[in-house]
């Protein structure tokens, strides 16, 4: 019997490729020292001479640029400093899906509380927050009641987020967008 594969949460590593020494196709380049001085643009055949009398390679870093830019290095250490920098900056990047809170427009009001509460500490963390009433049955005859929900805790959390538009009704829930104000930290 085959068991089916564990799924694992973390992300798959950046791949980094550069041409390196003869696969480099351009005719001249201009090239970069291992301290970041630029030495010229220079013929292909002189510039891979150059990198190898100091026992490096020439790494094609802006292939797009012209002439192409190409470095002198070791290709393996550049490549794990490139893959480190890309994770970083996959680290610093914000992720902008909302959070939701959801309610029901006869809410009790510890419920209300509790939720408004709830939504404070998402836009406090910096998050979008999705405020979604759901409508049941008959209560759906009634959408001037989410409406005044809606607009009670946006009242009740102005102080951390402030309305993104207005609600939109959708089949059975009213939804409204909450954005998290600029000094707030």
């Amino acid at each position: 019997m085959r068991r089916a594969k564990r799924k694992t949460s973390v992300p798959p590593r950046p791949k980094v490729t550069a041409r390196v020494n003869e696969q480099i196709t351009a005719q001249r380049v201009r090239v970069v020292d291992e301290e970041g001085t630029q030495v010229g643009v220079l013929p292909l055949a002189d510039a891979r001479a150059h990198a190898a009398q100091r026992s490096l390679d020439l790494i094609e870093v802006a292939a797009e640029a012209d002439p192409p830019v190409c470095r002198i290095g070791d290709y393996g250490r550049w490549r794990y400093e490139e893959e480190r920098r890309l994770r970083a900056g996959r680290r610093q990047q914000v992720h902008s899906a909302p959070k939701e809170v959801r309610l029901r427009p006869r809410i009790a009001t510890h419920d209300y509380t509790w939720k408004r509460d709830q939504a404070i500490g998402f836009l406090r963390a910096r998050s979008k927050v999705k405020l979604i009433v759901m409508f049941r049955g008959r209560e759906r005859e009634h959408p001037e009641l989410g409406r005044q929900l809606l607009a009670r805790l946006a009242a009740d959390v102005a102080e951390f987020g402030h309305l993104d538009g207005r609600e939109s009704f959708e089949g059975r829930s009213m939804m409204v967008l909450l954005s998290p104000n600029g000094a707030t930290r």
